[in-house]
């Protein structure tokens, strides 16, 4: 498999897995499943676009496909545990299986341990995968853009939306933000990480940032190692980073948090020797939110 394949590589096999479960469970048996969860996406843009902090989603990840294995003894749980007690905004979940050896159950079992919101890391191509998210308790999904067409992009985003999910839109260069603002995103994030290629270029984020729109959240992704870059990202306008190799590959994941955060020796989210935080209440859900206006048609579908 070539790298410039990767990604066409990667979606193929997310369509197959996904006629796979729903030869296994059917759209109407999902829908009901998903009926009984509460998510709350409204509250994970909240998180995200929180002024006055460094708003980190940090990252379950077991695999990826340019660094092979990051964690041998992989446990989601307390990964995730840990990721709350170092003050995350919001925890990311690889469920995709073939090239990250992420699994649909690791999601569930990090939303039964924790109560910051949670996103749903993976390739959504349809929308099966929607209901699959809000039924295993996921407050938000992964939209790329560079993975989908301009309707499929505006459909799969508004599905999100009407089951109570936020919607994370991921673009690289100038085009796929053009695509972005003109679906109506409300979050976007900019992946330093090449998908065709897994080559990292975190000056991405740089070349972008003066054409993100002021009324969404920008988030950076990928490639992000340093509290001085989080600092100049924050300058150039970004409000979220989205970190996972850089936890999953340190000894005390916590401290690395609250290190980028610039949390150490503040007192700042640090609950003591051997304590945990008292676990953070749910935010009731609030009323659902008026979609945008329906999105522009799009030029470069």
């Amino acid at each position: 498999m070539s790298a410039p394949d990767l990604l066409r590589t990667i979606v193929a096999a997310t369509e197959r897995i996904t006629e796979v479960r729903r030869e296994r469970e059917p759209l109407a048996a999902l829908e009901r499943r998903a009926a009984a969860a509460s998510p709350d996406g409204p509250r994970f843009e909240r998180e995200l676009g929180m002024a006055g902090r460094v708003n980190v989603i940090a990252e379950c990840k077991r695999r990826s496909p340019s660094k092979g294995v990051l964690a041998a003894d992989y446990d989601p749980v307390r990964i995730a545990t840990l990721y709350q007690q170092g003050g995350a905004a919001a925890i990311s979940v690889l469920t995709e299986p073939t090239f990250f050896d992420g699994a649909l159950e690791h999601l569930q079992a990090v939303r039964a341990a924790v109560t910051l919101p949670i996103i749903r890391k993976d390739f959504v191509v349809d929308e099966y995968q929607i209901f699959e998210a809000r039924a295993i308790g996921a407050d938000a999904i992964l939209l790329i853009v560079a993975a989908l067409d301009q309707p499929a992009l505006v459909r799969l985003q508004q599905k999100a939306w009407d089951l109570g999910l936020a919607a994370l839109v991921e673009v690289h260069d100038d085009e796929e933000l053009a695509r972005a603002v003109d679906a109506g995103a409300r979050l976007i994030g900019v992946n330093n990480r090449n998908l065709r290629t897994l080559a990292v270029d975190v000056e991405a984020s740089d070349r972008l940032a003066s054409k993100m729109p002021k009324d969404v959240v920008g988030i950076s992704e990928s490639g992000l190692k340093s509290r001085d870059e989080l600092e100049r990202l924050r300058a150039a306008g970004y409000q979220a980073f989205l970190i996972g190799e850089r936890f999953m590959t340190d000894a005390d994941p916590v401290n690395a948090l609250r290190a980028l955060m610039g949390l150490m020796g503040s007192g700042i989210g640090d609950p003591g020797p051997g304590k945990s935080p008292a676990p953070e209440a749910r935010s009731p859900k609030p009323e659902a939110r008026s979609p945008k206006p329906e999105a522009r048609s799009p030029e470069c579908s």
